[in-house]
Parts: C-alpha cells; structure tokens; sequence
C-alpha cells in the first residue's frame, strides 16, 4: 500500500531498493548517535528499518533531541551497508536509509517503561500502559500469533465441516459453575441478566435446532480469582458441538485440529500423535491430579498395604494407616550417588508445602537388598523386596514417601512428582505431550455440607444404558465427561450431552434439585430436549492456553491483549468504576452502606 505516509512497511526494503526514494512511517525505537552521523531504528507492525542523517543536513538538531517512540514520517533514499556493518538478525539488514526530510506524526511524553528492551516490569505498570507494553517486541509478537492461531482455527473448522454462530451475551444466570457476572435490566426491573460463563446450553439448543456441527470463537465470562493459567473476568474458547456422535468422534475432530495447529505454530515435537486415554481414577493415583504433565516418566504408586506387614517397624506410617490413612510413595531412577543435600531439600520443600514431609532411601545390595537413608532402617528385605516388585524400582533407585488422607496425599504427591522431576532435569521443554482424562465421576461428595453434587457439567450423560443405572449408589456412577490436558495444563473440559429430560430429572434429583427447580432454572433447555433432542455431544479449547503454550510462556497475561490484573481490574480503563446516581435510578438500583 503506497499513500503519503509510506511506501514501504519497515520490514520490506532489500538490496532491491537500493537508489529508489522512499516514504516510510513509524515509531523511533532506538537512537545512536555518533557525532556527526545519527543513526536511528524504525520500527512499526512489521519490522525494523535503520536510518541516518548527516550532520550537515538541517533536521539533524531536531532528531538528535526527538524522545523514543515518537511517531514520525520519513523521507530519504536507500543505500546499501558496508560489509561490517550489516545487520543478519533483521530482514533489512543489508540496506539502510539516509532521511532526506522527516515530519513528527505523534510526539511522545517521557516513557513509564522502555519499549525496546524485554526487561520486566511490575504488573501494575505494565497494565497501566499497556499500550506501550504491546510494542514490546515480544508480547507484539504473542498478539499476532494469538490472530493468526484463531484465523487457522477457524480455517480448520470450516475445513472440518463445521458451522460457525454466535450465540447471546446476555443471558440467564446459572446454579452451577463460577460466579456469573450480573447486568441489571433497565426495562425489567429488578431482574438481572448473566453473562454467560460459556455457551453450553446454547450450543446444546443449536443441536436440538438441527444444526450438525457448531463453532464459535466464544466469549466467556466468570468471576473467578486469577492465576497463572487464568485470567479474572473474561477469556476465549474454541466452543464446538457435534450431534449423532460419540466420545471417539469428539476426540478425533479435537485431536486433528490440535495437532494441525501445535505442529504449524511450534517446531516442537508432540509426544503422541494419537492422544492416550487415562481414566480420572487412574490420573489421580498414577499422577496426584488429573491434569498431568506425561513428559513427566515418574510415577506414583500405592504402597499402603506394605504397612500391614509385621516385618515393617515405620511404626508413625503404621498408626497413620490403621487410622485410615494411604501411603503413596515415588520412585527417581538411579539415584544412588545423589548427595544427601538432594534428598533433605525435598524432604524440606514438601514441609514449606504444608506438608509432615517426604521420607525417603535408596535400594542398596551387597549380600541381601537393604536401605540406605533415615528411614531404611524400618523395612525388612523381604518388605523391600515387595516394594520393588509393586513400584518396578531396582537397586540403585530411590524413593519418596507420604502417608496423609487421600485428597491430601493425591496434592503432595502431585507436587512432589513435578519438583523432584524438575530437580532431577527430567522435563523435556521441546516436547508436547497430550492426552484425555476421561471417565469422570458423575457426582461427588461435599466434604463440607456432605451433600451430593455434580463433580463436572450437569448435562453429561451417565454411562451404561439409562434402565441399569444404580441410581442408589450415585457415587458409582460415571459419566461421558472428559478433559484435555498439555503438558500438565488443562485446554478443556467438554461431555457427551444427557438429552433425555427424563434421565436428567432424576440425576438432577440426587444433586438436591426437585422437578420444580429445574423447569425453573433450565427451562429453555428442558423444553428444548422434549421435542426431539439428537444424541450430541463436544468441547471447548481454550484459546488463551493453547497461544500461551505455543508462545512458551508461562502466563496467561502474556497472549492477552488487554488483561485485568489479579484484583479483577483494568488499570488502563479504570474499571470497575463507579457510576452516577442517575445512572442507579435508571436501573432501580442504589448502593447500600456505601463507604
């Protein structure tokens, strides 16, 4: 594109160009000056441009005292670099322009922070001026890969057969899930609108309208504390729904796609090409969690029962399992001539946890298998023996153990699982290791009001045919929901969808909502299913997650344009604010106990 601001982006002049006269356009992103030369970086969207002026020429003052990140139109004619002084690391490198006349476009105040260095920043300031933080050359570079994943996502959608809608921002609040963010209605007063915390019933509705496959770049709001993985307030998913389907054909649409994408986006390698299946209770006592990082080799095993032998005097480990507690214990391969100092920082770690700590000893033979380390001492040969066979360790193997209850010990174990793994340099970065957690339970206990919920999405489907389910044993049943999990990171969550009304009321009736609760509360979705629903089922990628694991970083902020800070605020805009009083009254609102 050639108008008066530029004829060129920055990014584009070669040894092509060489005697042409130019127009380029841009921001000033560095300055060196040597005198009688000035050497200045222009940078825009597309790249970097170096230019000069001589001392002779008349805008040499003006530019000597021009601030960084003044925008600026410059005119001048392109040269070539002498051998020495070309520049490899930019695609201009060869040529450089020496500026004729030059215009101030935008003038620039002195800058918070420095645009053109990767130096960190408090949080409070980088979001403050975002803006400016976005020309940072590596979180510029985030938000274009953030553009041109979604582009091909939606490119392979299409590709895939599916149909892209939208569906409402304003809808129903929801029992179940995060906390909603309300907007209060104007013509309706003193009823609220949500926004939605993700299209699910709405995609469902889109089956039930005979759609075959949907997608939607989607919106999602909830209001939820922030973390590393988790921005407050609002993010994207890849929201998508299949009918006539099973769980295998949702896995083969979301595998392909994943794989199309990590594979065109990252030079690394994936581990599988066909994603595992790990059943949650299999996640849980192999890994802690049900979110595990498979570049990971260690493993956790049960070894409880080993505290039942006469021959084995741990005598604090006994008592805890006679009380009902479980041992689990980790096994690092030949790590026989580790120093002490190796073991008793883990051992310390897992206390600043919240932990007792992690016992440990290694496998050592002479004559007969023995222990060496503090707690070696209480197992007999034959106990060691035993324990070898259950968790594969051999001679020259150490291993940690904890003992706790199990939601606790699932935690430790966890955690430790990751740090001895990364202590030991035993994560490969350039892998990505995918893989479904599948077989969730459909309910789960509240250890707190000791009631019966709904551990995942209240419209899967429970397994087994729907006349064999038992339903007096609500603990036992599972349902068709699944996750996907990177590298120890969760992109998802999605289901086979219950789409027989009458199945729903009764698995609704066990989490404490009568027939009555749920016409109210799920209306539009009851009456939807009751004139002829399609078996349906799919999932939600998150996009946020998957540029964040693209980009390699380890923050969700770094892929996201304009993010809120951990108190749930937007710095820049200065929101949430505070609105008039005539504004309240237009809602029927007014503010009480207001400080």
């Amino acid at each position: 594109m050639t108008n008066k601001y530029r004829t060129h982006n920055c990014n584009e002049l070669r040894k092509t160009h060489v005697d042409e006269n130019i127009i380029l356009s841009g921001w000033i992103n560095k300055k060196r000056d040597h005198g009688n030369l000035l050497f200045i970086d222009l940078r825009d969207n597309y790249g970097v441009t170096q230019c000069i002026i001589d001392k002779a020429n008349s805008n040499f003052k003006e530019l000597e005292k021009i601030q960084l990140e003044t925008v600026v139109k410059i005119e001048g004619k392109v040269v070539n670099r002498s051998g020495d002084t070309i520049n490899n690391e930019i695609k201009t490198g060869e040529v450089e322009v020496v500026i004729k006349t030059f215009k101030v476009l935008g003038s620039c105040k002195e800058l918070p922070l420095p645009v053109f260095t990767d130096q960190e920043y408090a949080e409070d300031i980088r979001l403050k001026y975002r803006f400016l933080d976005l020309r940072r050359k590596k979180i510029h570079e985030n938000i274009i890969l953030r553009s041109k994943v979604i582009s091909f996502i939606r490119n392979q959608m299409n590709t895939l057969g599916f149909l892209e809608f939208q569906t409402p921002i304003l809808t129903s609040s929801s029992p179940e899930g995060a906390r909603d963010f309300l907007v209060p209605s104007r013509l309706n007063p003193g009823k609220f609108y949500a926004l939605p915390q993700a299209p699910q019933q709405f995609k469902q509705l889109v089956m039930v309208s005979g759609f075959d496959k949907y997608f939607q770049i989607a919106p999602c709001f909830r209001d939820e504390d922030a973390r590393a993985d988790r921005s407050p307030g609002e993010f994207y998913q890849l929201d998508l729904e299949m009918s006539f389907v099973e769980q295998d054909d949702v896995f083969d649409v979301v595998e392909k796609l994943l794989i199309n994408t990590f594979k065109k986006f990252s030079t690394k390698k994936l581990m599988f090409e066909k994603f595992p299946k790990i059943s949650y209770r299999d996640a849980l006592s192999k890994y802690g969690t049900d979110k595990p990082d498979l570049r990971n080799p260690l493993i956790i095993s049960d070894i409880t029962k080993i505290f039942s032998r006469a021959d084995v005097s741990f005598e604090i480990f006994k008592k805890l399992v006679i009380s009902g507690s479980k041992v689990r214990c980790i096994v690092t391969k030949n790590t026989k001539d580790k120093p002490r100092s190796f073991f008793d920082n883990i051992d310390k770690w897992a206390k600043d946890q919240g932990a007792s700590g992690l016992a440990y000893f290694t496998f050592e033979k002479d004559k007969d298998i023995s222990a060496k380390g503090p707690v070696g001492k209480f197992f007999s040969k034959e106990a060691l023996e035993e324990i070898m066979k259950i968790t594969k360790a051999e001679i020259g193997d150490s291993i940690f153990l904890a003992c706790n209850n199990q939601n606790e010990l699932e935690k430790i174990t966890s955690l430790a699982r990751d740090k001895i793994a990364n202590d030991l340099g035993l994560i490969d970065e350039n892998i990505f290791a995918f893989c479904w957690i599948v077989d969730y339970p459909m309910f789960e206990l509240n250890e707190q009001t000791k009631k019966i919920e709904f551990s995942h999405n209240p419209f899967s489907m429970p397994q087994g045919d729907s006349d064999k389910i038992n339903f007096k044993n609500p603990l036992e049943i599972l349902a068709y929901q699944y996750d996907i999990v990177c590298n120890g990171i969760e992109l998802s969550s999605g289901a086979i969808r219950n789409h027989i009304p009458e199945l729903m009321y009764k698995l609704f009736l066990i989490a404490g909502y009568d027939k009555n609760q749920v016409d109210e509360k799920f209306s539009g979705m009851i009456n939807a299913l009751s004139y002829g629903a399609p078996p349906h089922g799919g999932i939600a990628p998150g996009i946020d997650r998957i540029v964040m694991l693209l980009a390699n970083e380890k923050n969700i902020r770094e892929v996201t344009m304009f993010p809120m800070n951990q108190n749930a605020q937007d710095l820049m805009m200065n929101a949430p604010s505070e609105v008039n009083q005539s504004q309240l009254k237009e809602l029927n609102l007014f503010l009480k106990n207001k400080k």
